[in-house]
């Protein structure tokens, strides 16, 4: 039976998973069946996990079978509603584009007709673009794209007001191939929402574009990478009872582990890599963070492009993790089958409470061995919970982490500068809770001084990130908290995780 702390737990889980459900089929259903349709997948995406962990919450476990049926099936259920959506093509969408447009062009007519630089008000601020260059601009603006009425100075270049009189996406290539034609590569387009919360065009010069890596810059890259190598070495050391710095001798000892953590960091770096050279996005080169305690962090990569729009912001910084995460939960998996008695590490069977993640996988493969005082376990086993654990910190949702990333691409800029913020505060209140624990303290500092800066703007920064990718997105951040947070010890106990 559950006590009241656990009957609460469990029924906000239920309510999360309902509002975010409720969420998404608010947002679809303006789109008629198309919208819902696309729902449906993300019902599909995110039921299972939360079904899975309700029940293991419950004391129902699956065992290795269950799980992969359960896993297929959802699949299945998802390929088949694409089908349907590729299907009911996209009359519907059409349809309200159309009427949109009919309501528009009736709104022009109502209105004076007028040539766009007649209504357009230029502030008295000096602008820091060349008069000629301004008026080629100001140009490019119409009453079918963009009906600019106001114009003001800022940074380096304009910000254009006025009212938007197509859909964003439209709106922003048909200006962005104007103002290429006219003034070549000398200026960006940005499309962007003002404070106000309206659409705004800013014109910058391509000077300010993101700047590639210097000398510097690469040199330090290199070191990084170095001091990496040497901690992964050390931890993977200690993880086998000695100490590299003690005894250099046996770092042949420490290579095969330290290859397989290696190979997990290079798979979420290929994984950005990948998707970044299939938009022509450049990268720079991953600036590493070496530590004692896991060998290592990840990396930090810049981008060294402007990005189109926050769906490529959203697949680049999606890439890493998924391909690193899946990489790691197969190393866990594997390990946790191979592990038998007499296996290479012993591990204290309260170390599987430490993760609702790691803990669930472990004890429906092992089961009741996770009662013993010791577990034998395979090394897989232990790289893949260091990889979960590294992709896991770095999709914390705050700034320029790959979880910051995510968030502004599905959510925008506010959302994502308020989850940066609640992310140092749940931070600082875990290194005052658990001050024994110093990767949310090294977190918390990193995040601080190095990353809590949201990416640069997109160049169209209006449309939003289609429904599938927002229900991935929110599936990985899900699964970075079933990474991170603890079994509390009355439901570890009940589910026969550890030594009580």
């Amino acid at each position: 039976m559950f006590n009241g702390s656990e009957t609460t737990a469990v029924l906000l889980i239920f309510l999360v998973a309902a509002a975010i459900l409720a969420w998404g089929y608010n947002r679809a259903k303006s789109y008629g069946k198309l919208g819902i349709l696309t729902w449906l997948q993300s019902v599909v995406l995110m039921v299972p996990w939360l079904v899975f962990f309700v029940l293991f919450a419950t004391g129902i476990y699956l065992n290795i079978v269950g799980v992969i049926f359960l896993l297929v099936a959802s699949a299945g259920v998802y390929i088949y509603l694409g089908n349907r959506l590729r299907a009911a093509g996209q009359d519907v969408i059409l349809q309200q584009r159309a009427a949109q447009r009919i309501k528009e062009a009736a709104e022009l007519q109502s209105k004076e007709k007028q040539p766009t630089t007649s209504e357009d008000k230029i502030s008295t601020d000096l602008l820091p673009v060349p008069e000629t260059d301004l008026k080629i601009i100001q140009g490019i603006f119409g009453i079918d794209t963009f009906f600019a009425t106001e114009t003001i100075s800022y940074q380096e270049g304009a910000i254009f007001k006025g009212n938007l009189r197509s859909e964003p996406e439209k709106a922003y290539e048909r200006l962005s191939a104007k103002l290429t034609t006219a003034l070549g590569e000398k200026y960006r387009l940005f499309l962007v929402e003002s404070p106000e919360e309206k659409p705004v065009f800013i014109v910058l010069p391509s000077s300010n574009d993101p700047q590639p890596t210097t000398l510097a810059q690469k040199n330090l890259a290199i070191v990084l990478l170095i001091a990496t190598i040497v901690t992964s070495l050390e931890a993977v050391s200690l993880l086998q009872g000695f100490d590299l710095f003690s005894d250099l001798s046996r770092y042949k000892e420490a290579i095969p582990l330290s290859l397989g953590l290696w190979l997990i960091l290079a798979a979420h770096e290929i994984g950005h890599r990948f998707m970044a050279q299939r938009y022509q996005i450049r990268l720079s080169v991953p600036f590493f963070l070496p530590t004692w305690l896991l060998g290592a962090f990840g990396a930090i990569t810049r981008f060294e492009s402007l990005l189109p729009n926050r769906t490529i912001l959203f697949d680049i910084a999606f890439a890493g993790p998924a391909v690193g995460g899946i990489v790691s939960l197969l190393m866990l998996i594997l390990g946790l089958i191979l592990s038998h008695p007499g296996s290479a590490f012993q591990l204290p069977t309260n170390f599987f409470q430490g993760s609702i993640l790691v803990g669930v996988f472990a004890k429906i493969i092992l089961g009741d061995d996770l009662q013993n005082p010791l577990v034998d376990v395979h090394p897989l086993m232990i790289l893949g919970w260091l990889g979960l654990v590294i992709t896991a910190l770095n999709l914390l949702p705050a700034g320029q982490l790959d979880g910051g990333r995510i968030v502004q691409a599905i959510y925008g800029r506010k959302i994502a500068r308020r989850a940066t913020i609640a992310t140092l505060i749940v931070l600082g209140i875990v290194v005052l809770v658990n001050p024994g624990n110093s990767i949310p303290l090294y977190w918390a500092i990193l995040i601080l001084f190095l990353q809590r800066d949201l990416e640069r703007p997109n160049l169209n920064e209006l449309t939003e990130v289609e429904d599938t990718r927002a229900a991935w997105g929110l599936l990985a951040l899900f699964l970075m908290l079933a990474t991170l947070i603890p079994f509390s010890p009355s439901l570890a106990s009940r589910l026969g995780i550890g030594v009580h």
